[in-house]
């Protein structure tokens, strides 16, 4: 990858994207994401800058343009802002006037200045030691920093903190805590988990204002009225998915077509397919805690339609949905891959289901269920 992209994995990492969800956004193998993570320990790497006290490729071109043009050294800092000792130490160290050139002068000073800083267990062999002998013990990285400070209240370089430790243990390039220490921690995560670095104490996971089913209206839970839909994602191979949405009163279903699994996706495509419904028949919807569903307020600002969420582990709560995607096994069994699948083919399958018989509605079909509601309403 090159660096736009690892930077845009990190953003989304940093954002609470799933490793699947980046790989898709990113067209790379989920292996390669979790690659560049696990190189790292799971920290965002560092970005070097240039120090504007030194001389810049654009600078280093004027330089070459003003050797080309005849230029005094004198000429060329003055034009520069810079000192006469600054350019000649730059044309001299470069081979000089006649095989000076910008790139390369200004690639051997971007290397030349690569100077990484050490950390305190990789400048004092003693610490090293304290905090090795500590994990080997299965002392959790806060607790041993917690013990240096304590035991040794007036020796400064005797303190680390916790982060140091871990990533000493994750960056493997460090070159300071043996790999094999990383057994002694209670979770053997193969990259660090912390709150600065990654995904953890965000909202990753987690529905914010999301209405819970406890305050769905009764009608909905009666059935009585149409226009109340269940939904979900079903997964085939390839990491493909289809959404379903089943409408409780008649068991009408609908296919819906996406393209990804992450949320503005899910969204948008669920916007479009619900829009084409009359407004009576867009009252509410209840889906899972899964976070393709996010961005609920911009469905429900998009189709007027308000969103309840289930129970975490609570898949009874949507059980028309879930009868449905049972029925669906026939049309779609595993190994499928689903993106191969257009819209069109999954009407044609949702008006097949519609027009079966079902027994929880006395072997009416869905469709003339609906469609009979639907008139009785109008």
């Amino acid at each position: 990858m090159n660096d736009e992209q690892k930077s845009e994995l990190w953003s989304r990492w940093r954002n609470g994207e799933s490793l699947s969800d980046i790989g898709r956004a990113l067209e790379k193998h989920l292996a390669s994401i979790f690659g560049v993570l696990r190189l790292y320990g799971g920290y965002l790497p560092q970005v070097r800058s240039r120090s504007t006290r030194f001389l810049s490729l654009g600078e280093r071109e004027e330089i070459s343009r003003g050797i080309c043009a005849g230029l005094s050294l004198r000429q060329i800092a003055t034009d520069l802002g810079r000192s006469a000792s600054t350019i000649s130490r730059e044309i001299t160290r470069n081979g000089g006037p006649r095989r000076y050139r910008a790139n390369p002068a200004d690639e051997m000073a971007w290397g030349k200045a690569r100077r990484p800083k050490n950390c305190r267990l990789a400048l004092n062999d003693r610490l090293r030691r304290i905090v090795a002998s500590k994990l080997a013990l299965d002392w959790s990285p806060e607790q041993i920093a917690g013990w240096l400070k304590r035991t040794y209240p007036d020796d400064e370089a005797l303190r680390v903190s916790h982060e140091t430790i871990y990533k000493s243990l994750f960056i493997q390039s460090r070159g300071v805590l043996k790999k094999e220490l990383q057994k002694h921690l209670r979770t053997q995560r193969v990259f660090r988990q912390s709150r600065q670095f990654n995904t953890r104490g965000l909202s990753r996971g987690q529905i914010i204002d999301g209405l819970s089913i406890a305050n769905r209206p009764v009608q909905i839970d009666d059935r009585s009225i149409p226009g109340h839909w269940e939904g979900d994602l079903i997964a085939r191979s390839a990491n493909t998915h289809i959404a379903t949405l089943v409408e409780r009163h008649s068991r009408f279903t609908m296919l819906v077509k996406v393209d990804g699994k992450d949320t503005k996706t899910v969204v948008a495509a669920l916007t479009k397919q619900v829009k084409k419904l009359p407004q009576q028949l867009r009252q509410s919807l209840t889906w899972d805690r899964g976070m393709e569903l996010a961005h609920h307020k911009d469905f429900t600002m998009a189709t007027d339609t308000k969103v309840f969420f289930c129970d975490p582990h609570s898949p009874w709560q949507r059980g028309t949905n879930e009868n449905t995607n049972r029925f669906l096994r026939q049309y779609f069994p595993k190994k499928t891959d689903l993106s191969v699948y257009s819209q069109a083919q999954l009407n044609k399958v949702a008006r097949q289901l519609n027009q079966r018989p079902r027994k929880t509605l006395d072997f009416e079909t869905p469709a003339d269920r609906l469609n009979s509601s639907v008139a009785t309403t109008d």
